[in-house]
């Protein structure tokens, strides 16, 4: 019954944004290289800085002291453009639990990501930031006592300054991540996080390469791949995440599967359902707009 509730709880979070966005225009949002939009992906950060709130629903079933445990997480992310190229961010997590039963929130996390460098011709852009969930924030429950500090470098790549012998693939861009995450626990272990995701953005295929006259909502669609990968331990876990987003100005709405690498990261397909809001082009002079010019 949980689970019922929970899932028409992430239904109608998705519906009623859906209304809001559908009628508005084609995309502008805040990551941008060139003519290349990146999309702020669900389980890979984009390489990109914004004013934006995320909203994500997972569900997983992964191993656990007990054997396999039921994950059901609501988590919410705000980001707060500090200048044009600096970002704040805080975000939390609800979490509830089988196998033992539980429920509350994790650690609150804090972070700060700087845009570094941006090639418009070449459709690349890189930032670097560090996140960390802080220790004893969350409930006992599900929260750790301990710390875990994340410093991470961001790219992504957009591929149209292919030539025009290769133009279908102009549309394909890759983004990744990477960095330590580093405990502050006497005797916890740390681990090295890797990520990439592969797009094919039918957006910039209209725009910029051919118009196949799609209809919404398919003109709006980038179906992708996402990979996000620990190691730690000496052990290798993730997911290979395919799904789409639907974007458009003002913000998007994406959904996953979550296809565990092997048994060590679960033992059945989860799910991942986002919505995201780009403060920067909803409200550019007012909730939007960087606290320093």
């Amino acid at each position: 019954m949980q689970k019922q509730r929970t899932t028409r709880l992430a239904a109608s979070l998705g519906c009623a944004l859906l209304g809001a966005l559908l009628a508005s225009p084609a995309a502008h949002a805040h990551a941008i290289a060139g003519d290349r939009v990146f999309p702020a992906t669900m389980a890979v950060d984009d390489p990109g800085v914004g004013d934006e709130a995320d909203f994500q629903f997972g569900h997983q079933r992964v191993p656990g002291d007990a054997g396999d445990q039921s994950i059901n997480s609501f988590d919410v992310e705000y980001d707060k453009l500090i200048t044009p190229r600096l970002a704040f961010s805080v975000d939390g997590s609800y979490v509830m639990q089988n196998n033992p039963t539980a429920r509350g929130f994790d650690n609150f996390g804090v972070g700060l990501k700087y845009l570094l460098y941006v090639n418009d011709a070449h459709e690349f852009m890189t930032s670097v930031g560090v996140d960390a969930d802080l220790g004893g924030t969350g409930s006992r429950a599900i929260g750790d006592s301990y710390s875990t500090i994340s410093p991470t470098v961001y790219a992504g790549k957009g591929m149209g300054d292919l030539p025009d012998s290769l133009a279908w693939l102009r549309p394909v861009a890759i983004t990744g991540e990477l960095g330590p995450s580093l405990t502050t626990g006497s005797g916890q272990p740390n681990a090295f996080n890797y990520a990439f995701t592969f797009q094919y953005s039918l957006p910039y295929l209209q725009q910029h390469v051919h118009d196949l006259g799609l209809p919404q909502p398919f003109s709006n669609l980038i179906p992708l791949v996402e990979v996000p990968l620990s190691r730690s331990q000496g052990q290798t876990t993730g997911t290979v995440n395919p799904g789409f987003i639907w974007i458009n100005r003002y913000g998007q709405l994406g959904i996953e599967a979550q296809i565990p690498v092997n048994r060590a990261s679960g033992s059945h397909v989860g799910i991942l359902v986002q919505a995201h809001i780009f403060f920067d082009d909803v409200a550019p002079n007012s909730i939007g707009k960087p606290l320093f010019q």
